[in-house]
């Protein structure tokens, strides 16, 4: 993603209540869009309108119209597969061609700036995903190949998704010929994957690499790109091959990522990459709750309690939040959770915004989509939370409660203001 304009000179925490143009020029970069634009926001991009004309003999011609559009979002649509963005929203500005309050859909298209203005102002929340989405360098995202005999499945794993880059197939000849005929059509489907690799992935940089397979495939694969890289004098090929993790996968499907990035292996390897650190964020946090010491809370009530506390702070205090409740409806609902990530790193604690496309960020959702590693125990957080509803309906209504009657046989409530 691409700053342009005049903001692109800007600081990010310049920028206040104005707009930024976007220039979408990867496909991950739609996933950020994704996340950057909210309901109420105002964007505004190029699109094309099919326009319905009258004629002097009372006949309608229909056309395709290329304009650019204003809307106030209601709501988005992400393709996670095709990488494609799709912002519904009413005209906030019309023109020859639409009126006020007609509904449209924008397609955000790679390669095409849109205009982003929100509603009420970049909050530290909004920054950071900016800030995010604006990172140029992507060497910090692993190379993987999942494969088996005859299947390789290329893939890049980045901080927020899975991109599957290109899958390649060979056909492998039976055990029952020949060796040489087998080992053959090996070197065949080896030569291919490492090609069509090179040519998908730059390795001009330095990164990890993973390798994958049931049996010994990926182990042989390792070996084949050592190999090649001595013959041909290729030194990033070498490199390439040293860097390489061999890991142990159930098929070569893509699936089997799952069971791959949970290795003691590939932890070991990525253990600096912000998913790898969810993970653990997330193990630990699990380890506390069994442990059940009071420093391990889930649900907006009971993490709330203990922000607003200043349990959440310096000397391991971590809050885990979900990044899809920054986009609720409710903008007082979207004003909270910002305050608790502000006052959490106010207070000199970790933050951590988990995506919901990882499988860290899944785990999150089944916990209501926040929970809290507190630098302190804290005790019974919740049930003061239900005592504090129950006094304050009691405190309204007064004292209520049932009694046993004897005439009816069944139990009727009293109240006693």
């Amino acid at each position: 993603m691409q700053l342009v304009g005049s903001k692109a000179s800007q600081r990010l925490d310049e920028i206040g209540e104005g707009s930024v143009t976007l220039l979408p020029v990867d496909p991950e970069d739609m996933w950020h869009a994704n996340n950057l634009i909210g309901p109420a926001d105002i964007v505004k991009a190029h699109a094309i309108r099919k326009v319905t004309t009258e004629t002097k003999t009372g006949s309608t011609m229909s056309e395709r119209v290329h304009t650019d559009l204003t809307i106030r979002v209601t709501s988005t649509f992400f393709d996670p597969g095709a990488s494609q963005l799709h912002v519904t929203g009413t005209v906030i500005r019309e023109n020859s061609f639409v009126n006020l309050g007609q509904y449209h859909t924008l397609d955000l298209e790679l390669n095409r700036p849109f205009t982003l203005w929100k509603q009420y102002g970049w909050d530290s929340v909004a920054r950071e995903t900016l800030a995010d989405a604006l990172k140029q360098d992507k060497e910090g995202a692993v190379a993987a190949v999942v494969m088996q005999e005859g299947l390789a499945n290329i893939c890049i794993i980045t901080e927020y998704r899975t991109v599957l880059k290109q899958r390649v197939e060979s056909t492998i000849p039976k055990k029952r010929s020949t060796s040489s005929d087998q080992d053959s059509g090996m070197r065949r489907f080896f030569d291919k994957t490492l090609n069509t690799l090179v040519r998908s992935i730059d390795f001009s940089a330095p990164r990890p690499l993973l390798l994958a397979s049931p049996g010994f495939v990926a182990g042989d694969f390792k070996k084949y790109i050592s190999d090649e890289g001595t013959r041909r004098g290729d030194k990033p090929m070498m490199a390439m091959a040293k860097q390489a993790t061999v890991v142990h996968s159930s098929s070569g499907h893509l699936h089997s990522l799952n069971e791959i990035l949970k290795s003691s292996e590939v932890m070991a390897t990525m253990k600096d990459m912000k998913f790898s650190k969810e993970t653990r964020f997330m193990d630990d946090f699990f380890d506390r709750l069994r442990k059940d010491d009071g420093r391990a809370w889930y649900g907006t009530a009971p993490v709330g309690k203990a922000v607003r506390e200043g349990a959440v702070g310096r000397g391991g205090g971590v809050l885990l939040i979900n990044n899809s409740l920054f986009r609720s409806m409710d903008i007082a609902t979207r004003k909270k959770y910002v305050a608790m990530v502000d006052k959490v790193k106010e207070d000199g604690g970790e933050a951590r915004i988990l995506s919901s496309d990882h499988e860290s960020g899944q785990r999150l959702d089944a916990l209501g989509g926040i929970a809290a590693v507190l630098t302190y125990p804290l005790l019974d957080l919740d049930e003061d939370e239900d005592e504090a509803n129950v006094d304050g309906q009691a405190e309204e209504e007064g004292d209520t409660g049932e009694l046993w009657n004897p005439t009816l046989g069944i139990n009727t409530s009293y109240h006693l203001p």
